[in-house]
C-alpha cells in the first residue's frame, strides 16, 4: 500500500464530515488535505485507543521526533510521507502539527477545563490550528482568513463536545467548564452518571448558543475574496451545523447516545453548499 492510499483510507474510513468536502477540491489539494486530516486522525487515535496513558504519552512522543524526522527530509510514517510533498506548497508547518500533538496531550493530562477560556485554549490546538491548515490548502489569499478558520474551527470543536458528552463521560471526561457546570447548578457526577435535568438542559442550550453565534461569527470574517476557495470549509460548517440543530431538536439528549448525520446527508448538504456556494 502507498502512502496515498494509506492516507486516503484512513480518511474514508473514520466517516467523518471532512471527507464529504474533500471530494470537492482539485487533485493536489485534496491529497494535501488527505494526508493532513490522516496525521490529526493518528494522532488523535493514539488518545481515544490507547487505554494505558503511559503508553499513549510514549506514543505522542514518537509522534513528535516523527514531526522533527519529517521537516528535516526522513519521513517514516505512511501519513508524513504522504504530507511532506504538499508541505512547502501550502505552508503546512511542523509547528501547526506540533500543535495538535500538543492538544491531544493535553487529553492526557486533562479532563476538565476551570472555565470557558482555558477550553478555548485546548480548542485552539486540536482545531483552531487544523482550521489554520486547511484554510491555506483551501487556497487563501487574504490573511484574515485566517481568523474565520481560527474561528470557525472553534465552532466546529464545541459541537463535537456537545455531541459527545456521554462518550467523553465514559471516558471520565467532562469538556464543559466547571465555571458553567457551577452556573447551572450542574453536579460533575450527574454528567458522569449521565443523569438528565431540566439544568442539564439548560446548560447544553447555553453551549449550543455560543456554537451557533462563533458560527455566525466565522462567516462574518470570512473575506469576500476567498469565499470560493474556502467553499470545501463551508460544506463542513454546514454539515456540523446541521448536526447541532438535530442534537437542538432532540431535546440535548447525549448522554446516552451520539447523534450522526447519514452519509448520503452529508454528501447532500455538502453538494448543496457547492451549488448555492454558501
Amino acid at each position: 500500500m502507498t502512502p496515498e492510499q494509506y492516507v486516503q483510507d484512513k480518511a474514508a474510513k473514520s466517516g467523518s464530515s471532512f471527507y464529504y468536502a474533500f471530494l470537492f477540491l482539485p487533485p493536489p489539494r485534496r491529497a494535501a488535505i488527505t494526508a493532513f486530516y490522516a496525521f490529526c486522525r493518528e494522532v488523535d487515535d493514539v488518545v481515544d485507543e490507547v487505554s494505558d496513558p503511559g503508553v499513549a504519552a510514549t506514543k505522542l512522543a514518537w509522534w513528535r521526533k516523527e514531526v522533527a524526522s519529517a521537516f528535516g527530509g526522513q519521513p517514516s510514517h505512511p501519513v508524513t510521507k504522504a504530507l511532506m510533498p504538499h508541505a512547502a506548497e501550502f505552508d503546512i508547518r511542523a509547528e501547526h502539527l506540533l500543535a495538535v500533538v500538543d492538544g491531544c496531550q493535553m487529553d492526557l493530562e486533562q479532563s476538565r477545563y476551570l472555565d470557558f477560556p482555558g477550553l478555548a485554549r485546548y480548542c485552539h490546538l486540536v482545531a483552531g490550528v487544523v482550521g489554520e491548515v486547511a484554510a491555506s490548502i483551501f487556497g487563501r489569499t487574504d490573511p484574515h482568513t485566517t481568523d474565520y478558520a481560527h474561528r470557525l474551527g472553534l465552532a466546529m470543536q464545541l459541537t463535537n463536545i456537545i455531541r459527545d458528552v456521554g462518550d467523553d463521560a465514559r471516558r471520565g471526561r467532562i469538556y464543559l467548564p466547571v465555571s458553567e457546570l457551577k452556573q447551572f447548578e450542574v453536579k460533575a457526577q450527574e454528567v458522569l452518571n449521565r443523569g438528565y435535568s431540566d439544568r442539564f438542559t439548560a446548560l447544553m442550550k447555553f453551549q449550543a448558543d455560543r456554537a451557533h453565534r462563533l458560527y455566525d461569527e466565522a462567516f462574518a470574517l470570512l473575506p469576500a475574496a476567498d469565499r470560493a476557495a474556502q467553499k470545501p470549509g463551508v460544506m463542513m460548517a454546514n454539515i456540523y451545523r446541521t448536526l447541532l440543530r438535530e442534537i437542538e431538536a432532540g431535546g440535548f439528549q447525549v448522554l446516552h447516545q451520539r447523534t450522526s448525520l447519514t452519509p448520503l446527508r452529508k454528501l447532500w448538504i455538502a453538494m448543496r453548499t457547492n451549488w448555492r456556494g454558501r
